[in-house]
C-alpha cells in the first residue's frame, strides 16, 4: 500500500468483511453509516458486549497500546477527554481509589478532569489498561470517542469486532 491510511483502511476492510454474524444477535438490525453514528445509535450494552467479547488486553504489547492510547486521547475533543477523565475517576472510586491518591501515584498534574492535559488522561487510561481491564473496558464502551483515534493496525485488529460491528453491514 502506498500509504498508512490506505493500509488501515484496508484493514478495516478486512476487518469488515470477517465473521460478523457472531456480533448480529447484539445490533438490532442496525447499519451504522461510520464509526460517529456507531458511536452515537449504539447502546452503550451493546458496545460493553462486544468490547466484552472482542477486547482482550494481553493480546496487545505494552509498547504498542500505550502510544496509540496517547495519540488517540490528545486528538480528541477536549470536552469528551473531560468526559473520559471523569469516567475513569468513577470507575476507579467504586474499587477504592482515590482521585487524590491517583493523582499522586501517576504523578498527574491535577485530579480535576476538567484541568487535566491529555498526558494526565492517558495516564490514567495506562493505568486502567494495566491494572484494571473491566474499567478500561468500561470506560470505552461510554466514551467510544477514543476508538475513533486508533490507527495502530494490531490494536485496530485486536478491537475489530468493533470495527467490524460499525463496518460490518457495509458490503
Amino acid at each position: 500500500m502506498a500509504s498508512h491510511d490506505e493500509y488501515k483502511r484496508q484493514i478495516m476492510q478486512d476487518l469488515a468483511k470477517g465473521n460478523s454474524e457472531r456480533l448480529d444477535d447484539t445490533s438490532k438490525g442496525n447499519d451504522y453509516e461510520n464509526f460517529d453514528d456507531f458511536a452515537r445509535r449504539s447502546t452503550r450494552e451493546e458496545r460493553r458486549e462486544i468490547f466484552g467479547r472482542s477486547f482482550h488486553p494481553d493480546r496487545i504489547p505494552t509498547n504498542q497500546m500505550e502510544p496509540e492510547l496517547q495519540k488517540a486521547i490528545s486528538q480528541i475533543h477536549s470536552h469528551e477527554r473531560d468526559d473520559v477523565a471523569r469516567e475513569f475517576f468513577g470507575q476507579f472510586k467504586k474499587r477504592g481509589l482515590s482521585d487524590r491518591d491517583l493523582e499522586q501515584q501517576l504523578g498527574l498534574s491535577t485530579h480535576t478532569p476538567g484541568r487535566m492535559t491529555a498526558d494526565d488522561v492517558s495516564k490514567l487510561a495506562s493505568f486502567a489498561y494495566h491494572y484494571h481491564p473491566d474499567i478500561f473496558q468500561e470506560v470505552l464502551a461510554d466514551q467510544p470517542a477514543i476508538l475513533k483515534f486508533i490507527s495502530n493496525p494490531m490494536v485496530g485488529a485486536a478491537l475489530g469486532a468493533v470495527a467490524a460491528k460499525w463496518l460490518g453491514n457495509r458490503h
